[in-house]
């Protein structure tokens, strides 16, 4: 399987501003493991939306996959209660 290239928006690093550097880590890691299992086990697709969300701790990753390119954008990245709004 070929592996995925990962787009991060700009608006993402301005999230991750916020978030204390040993749980950025540990969300960098996770965004990376993207590139080659797009959807693990732990991935929950939303609904009524074409994204897709993992866990980390306190915090959630919001990412959309374009299988036909290979790509996967990162969304955005916040505390659990405050990604959806």
């Amino acid at each position: 399987m070929a592996s995925y290239k990962i787009i991060v928006k700009k608006s993402v690093a301005k999230d991750l501003r916020s978030i204390p550097k040993k749980d950025v880590q540990r969300i960098l890691s996770a965004i990376q493991k993207l590139a080659d299992d797009p959807r693990p086990p732990q991935a929950k697709k939303l609904s009524g939306q074409e994204r897709y969300r993992i866990r980390q701790g306190n915090y959630r990753i919001l990412y959309t996959i374009e299988d036909d390119k290979l790509v996967i954008c990162v969304v955005k990245v916040g505390n659990r209660r405050d990604v959806y709004r």
